[in-house]
């Protein structure tokens, strides 16, 4: 590290933050990591649903698809050895109309060709005998999918980067970066207590603000920063006993996996998220809309008894694509996309970027080594 403050400095202690920090302090590197907030995991990476992704989804040879398969098998070693609470409770994907059948298909396909494990098929009657209430023509059954304690995981991450040496610090915005004569970068942090550091290596994992971080990198392309869209996502509270004991997915809508059961690992039941492109960060849950939420969830849930939803939480996706247009893989640039060396800056870490986490680091400690 000789001529360094540090070897590696992340900017953003959200979950994919804080397992970049852990892959780059695992290769024997010294990390800092800043956060803006007072604490981890404030920005998105506190409004998901904490759901681990099994990959059925995401085109074969992407970085979802790839990233979501081994940072899911990566995810429950790690909750399990660090003592974070976890339920590998499985998810149904249901075909409510014959004519949604030919998309469960489509679904099966896509979770064989990326390596999926553990994916059944089930007729009407086999879901029925799992779950009586869903209502169903067939459903795709995956094991793997699971529910988690997304903050005790973060919290974990933090305490493997600090043993080993590198430091978590709060309340110290990203101001700006510039590359140093012979490598390296100069990063300023602003805060109560303005600070210059130097490091061999810099990851902007930003969430909403990555875009806004990467302008203020001297030297990065205007051309190499995706446009941002605010994807917002609602979610009902669903009062009385849950219904079902898997997670209850219909197919996917455009651009997100649409309005989905799930259970807490309280018990609570929960209803989310929607799709509202919003023009900034709006976190209000708008009782108008559980109309639309009580004609969707009826349609695999024809009991749900009037009035048994209320406003719950929001979040929003760093979105790289607005209403209407194909949804793009995840953004990891390098020099190869910015020119810059010793830079990785991450956009667009929607979902499945949670459950990825823990690969996406690897992924970028490996493009920095």
């Amino acid at each position: 590290m000789s001529g360094f403050d540090f070897d590696a400095v992340v900017v953003g202690a959200g979950a994919v933050g804080l397992a970049c920090g852990y892959a780059l302090g695992r290769s024997g590197q010294t990390v800092l990591v800043i956060e803006k907030e007072d604490g981890v995991g404030e920005g998105v990476s506190s409004r998901n649903s904490e759901v681990i992704h099994a990959g059925l989804y995401y085109p074969t040879g992407s970085l979802k698809a790839r990233l979501c398969v081994a940072g899911r098998r990566l995810m429950y070693d790690f909750l399990a050895s660090h003592g974070v609470t976890f339920e590998r409770c499985g998810k149904l994907v249901v075909a409510t109309e014959v004519d949604e059948v030919g998309r469960l298909d489509a679904i099966a396909a896509q979770a064989e060709a990326n390596g999926v494990e553990g994916v059944s098929r089930l007729s009407a009657s086999q879901t029925h005998a799992l779950e009586p209430q869903v209502r169903a023509v067939e459903a795709l059954l995956s094991a793997q999918s699971g529910i988690f304690d997304s903050h005790g995981y973060m919290l974990a991450l933090q305490g493997e980067i600090e043993q080993r040496g590198g430091t978590v610090v709060m309340n110290t915005p990203f101001d700006g970066a510039a590359p140093l004569p012979g490598g390296g970068w100069r990063i300023r942090t602003g805060g109560e207590a303005p600070a210059a550091v130097s490091a061999r290596r810099l990851v902007i994992s930003a969430g909403l603000g990555s875009q806004a971080a990467a302008a203020r990198i001297e030297g990065f392309p205007a051309a190499a920063i995706p446009e941002l869209h605010y994807g917002k996502g609602s979610y009902f509270l669903l009062h009385g006993r849950p219904p079902f004991s898997h997670l209850v997915y219909p197919p996917p809508i455009p651009g997100a996996l649409g309005v989905h059961y799930k259970r807490d690992l309280g018990g609570q039941a929960h209803f989310g998220p929607d799709l509202e492109y919003v023009e900034h960060e709006d976190y209000q849950v708008r009782a108008e809309r559980a109309e639309a939420f009580y004609a969707y969830i009826r349609r695999f849930w024809p009991a749900l008894p009037d009035g048994a939803l209320t406003p719950d939480y929001a979040g929003i996706r760093p979105k790289l694509h607005g209403p209407g247009e194909p949804q793009p893989d995840f953004g990891i640039a390098g020099p190869e996309q910015h020119g810059l060396d010793g830079l990785v800056a991450l956009f667009g870490i929607e979902s499945p970027g949670l459950t990825s986490s823990l690969a996406i680091g690897d992924e970028v400690a490996g493009r920095l080594a």
